[in-house]
């Protein structure tokens, strides 16, 4: 089983080190068999995330597969693929590797890929269901990627068409560099007029894709863009209410979008923003947050804290939590988003001292099947509107749905 496996991979590997030309190749199979709804262009970010995610099944648990989930459930429901294309859509993908693998190609390997193939169409169809209608999948270009910190990268896209997203939510990320490879990533701002969308990426040691982000992506570059999710920070959730914001790490992105979009539409309330790092040389975003705290210091305060930095005054030192809790007051809302670590210490920690359950907030990891609640509500009543090393993991949450 292990040698097939590995054949499994080799021959998926091999294929996508041309897969451009490959997902032609599958595009023009599925031609040849009357399964004409698949854009060309969109060909290649469905050839190479259905191929990762036969090869990578056994990774249930893993943020990448429910990523890629959302992609080709969505890509599924759009282009109005059906059960009987599922046979298909296999034996293109059959034809395909066997004609790129070369003699990575086994006797054994065309059942092996065809019940792959089927397995991953059924759960696509089913995240299909889930997910409902929404946003379609789309690309866009990399404008600037400037190193913010050491191993942390701050992107700049702009989409070839709008992304329809509210702040708070994540959307899966792909660079082509790692075809069908997806991690989930939270903008860190509030729909802007340009279209722009900014994220925050930090590299996770042997991770797949947060390496390639910051070290290797460089402008000009296409990525690959899915369907908005939300993951329980939504402000709607927590009406009027003045605000208690928790960021540990490049959890700070979805945020600091919160904190835009407060701006956007004053309606009286406070915000408090505390922003957890390591030391002051950690402290990746630390221009954006003194603007954010200069243009609205009459409702915005931002709190520093560092837990491993004996150099900065003593009110900044500590652990985020028990610096937020020195800030909590009774009726605040309170969102954290950072690393799984802190967001279950959030959960144990905050209601033991004091925070309702109910105005407690914190961001879904994606390291349990995702839930209908967090997955149903993606992108259908979104406004059309005008990240990584945090744990040690390669499940980095959400920018803390940011991934390896």
């Amino acid at each position: 089983m292990a040698d097939g496996v590995a054949d499994l991979e080799l021959s998926l590997a091999v294929c996508l080190a041309a897969h451009e030309r490959a997902a032609d190749y599958f595009w023009s199979s599925l031609e040849d068999r009357s399964v004409r709804v698949l854009p060309q262009r969109l060909a290649p970010m469905f050839f190479s995330t259905l191929g990762q995610l036969v090869v990578k099944r056994g990774d249930a648990g893993g943020i990448g597969r429910w990523a890629g989930l959302a992609v080709l459930g969505r890509m599924y429901r759009r282009f109005g693929l059906q059960p009987y294309h599922d046979s298909r859509i296999a034996a293109a993908m059959v034809d395909t590797v066997r004609r790129f693998a070369g003699d990575c190609w086994e006797p054994e390997l065309p059942g092996v890929w065809e019940r792959g193939c089927r397995r991953v169409l059924r759960l696509a169809e089913r995240a299909a269901g889930v997910l409902g209608d929404g946003p379609h999948v789309t690309v866009g270009e990399v404008e600037a990627c400037e190193a913010a910190a050491d191993g942390v990268a701050v992107l700049t896209v702009r989409p070839v068409r709008r992304l329809r997203y509210r702040p708070g939510q994540a959307l899966p990320v792909c660079t082509p560099r790692v075809p069908g490879v997806w991690r989930w990533y939270s903008p860190a701002n509030a729909p802007r007029p340009d279209g722009t969308v900014e994220f925050h990426v930090r590299a996770v040691a042997g991770g797949p894709v947060s390496p390639v982000l910051v070290e290797r992506v460089a402008p000009g570059e296409l990525v690959w863009l899915g369907p908005a999710c939300d993951v329980g920070l939504s402000l709607e959730a927590s009406g009027d209410a003045d605000l208690l914001l928790v960021a540990g790490g490049t959890g700070l992105a979805p945020l600091r979008a919160l904190v835009e979009q407060v701006a956007s539409a004053p309606a009286g309330r406070r915000v408090t923003l505390v922003v957890g790092s390591r030391t002051l040389l950690d402290l990746y975003d630390a221009v954006a947050l003194d603007k954010l705290a200069s243009a609205h210091r009459d409702w915005l305060t931002v709190v520093l804290a560092f837990s491993h930095d004996r150099d900065v005054e003593p009110a900044a030192q500590g652990d985020v939590l028990t610096v937020a809790l020195s800030h909590y007051r009774a009726g605040q809302a309170v969102y954290v988003c950072g690393p799984p670590q802190l967001i279950e210490a959030a959960r144990r920690r905050l209601p033991a001292a004091g925070v309702a359950v109910d105005s407690l907030h914190v961001a879904a990891t994606f390291q349990r099947t995702p839930g209908s609640a967090a997955w149903g509500s993606c992108q259908r009543s979104a406004p059309s509107c005008g990240s990584e090393r945090d744990d040690d993991a390669e499940r980095d949450g959400f920018n803390q749905v940011s991934g390896s």
